[in-house]
This record gives structure tokens, sequence and C-alpha cells, in this order.
């Protein structure tokens, strides 16, 4: 039981072509390329709004108010 050679793929692929049709498979390896790249877009989206978060908080100056003494003058 040795592991499978390329004939035996090739020959696995020509019958599932026979089954779906080239058009039905086709248009899944599209579908399935459109959501891998919809899944990248978003990890990438994620990291430059986390990068931008970031910078925005680095960018930020925090002050503290203090009320006047008006008895002082």
């Amino acid at each position: 039981m040795g592991s499978f050679s390329i004939w035996h793929w090739l020959i696995v692929l020509v019958i599932v072509a026979l089954i779906f049709g080239t058009k039905k498979l086709g248009n899944m390896g599209a579908d399935l390329g459109k959501a891998v790249k919809g899944f990248k877009d978003g990890v990438k989206g994620d990291e430059e709004r986390a990068a931008e978060t970031k910078q925005q908080q680095q960018s930020t100056i925090d002050v503290q108010a203090k009320e006047k003494d008006k008895t002082a003058l």
C-alpha cells in the first residue's frame, strides 16, 4: 500500500471531470479563488486597522486640564 503515483491522480482527475464537467469545476475553482482572496483582504484589512489604531494612539496627546484657583489672585 504505497503512495499514489501521478497516473493514479490523473485517472481520478479524469473521472471527476467526467462526473462534474469542466464548466462546473471551473466555476467552483473561481468561487474558491474569490473566497481565498476575500479572506486575504479581510486579514490584511485587520492588520491595517490595527496599525492605524496604534498610530493614532501614539499621536494622541493626553492632557489633563486644571482649573485656576480664583482665590489665589
